[in-house]
């Protein structure tokens, strides 16, 4: 574990970021992996689907423990939770989430300051708490473990930029590893929020954001890129495209463009 999580942390180099494919059961972990993927996370979005769910705090701290420890059995690279809001309100919660994760075998976690199941985001004093908490437990445990503090406000329409930016410096203080503010205005704001601090930022690979390059999110000072659910929803988009061909008009033609499941057995074997 010592080496797994030390070896997640190396890899945050402001400027140089590398990718961490979010994924959603152990197949498509297995699958990640063997394909080159340098760490996985999970995705609340994701693992939701799986479980009949709509996303946004429908997901419990225990579900959400058992998915990560199946992904974590099945891969050698290092896996991050994404554990939305810590699965609670208060910083108690979110140290103990952090305690839980590390027990299964996670790099580490990221934890948001948005007040789930509302768009509404804690109030800046709670938020910083909250880090605070979760980081001084990360920092007690007998190996490395990587926080990742979110500022999901920009993203959920609860504050702008400038809030984002302020939040961030405060969790930065209070102690997390790497921050993160899904899907700021544009890539000149993602480039101030890297610039406004001096722990690695993640960034979200997602809508608008689909069009840069590794390169161009590199010039902004990026260190980590992530996709969320992007990579579910496309698997998704295929079934309910194939689905309702065949089930509205008898269509069977979408299932030829299904990947051989020679390559898939490859990468699982």
């Amino acid at each position: 574990m010592t080496d797994i999580a030390a070896q997640f942390r190396a890899l945050h180099v402001k400027g140089d970021p590398f990718l961490m494919v979010n994924v959603w059961d152990r197949g498509s972990a297995k699958m990640m992996a063997a394909m080159g993927a340098k760490a996985l996370a999970t995705s609340s979005a994701a693992h939701a689907f799986t479980m009949g769910r709509p996303d946004g705090g429908t997901v419990t701290r225990d579900e959400a423990l058992t998915h990560a420890a199946e992904i974590v059995s099945v891969v050698s690279v290092p896996v991050q939770g994404d554990f939305e809001n810590g699965f609670g309100d208060d910083p108690d919660t979110c140290a103990e989430t952090v305690r839980l994760a590390a027990e299964v075998g996670l790099a580490g976690i990221c934890i948001e300051d948005i007040a789930l199941p509302s768009p509404q985001a804690y109030d800046f004093d709670l938020s910083v708490e909250r880090i605070r908490a979760a980081a001084a437990t990360a920092r007690a445990l007998p190996h490395d473990f990587m926080l990742t503090a979110r500022a999901d406000g920009i993203m959920t329409k609860a504050y702008d930029t400038e809030e984002a930016i302020r939040r961030l410096q405060a969790f930065e203080a209070a102690g997390a590893d790497c921050l993160y503010a899904p899907l700021p205005p544009d890539m000149d704001a993602l480039a101030r929020i890297c610039a406004s601090t001096t722990a690695p930022v993640n960034a979200l690979v997602a809508g608008p954001y689909t069009t840069q390059t590794q390169a161009a999110f590199a010039a902004a000072g990026v260190a980590r890129l992530s996709v969320g659910g992007a990579l579910a929803r496309i698997t998704h988009r295929a079934i309910h495209d194939a689905a309702q061909a065949m089930i509205e008009s008898g269509d069977f033609s979408t299932l030829k463009n299904g990947i051989s499941g020679d390559i898939i057995d490859d990468l699982l074997t």
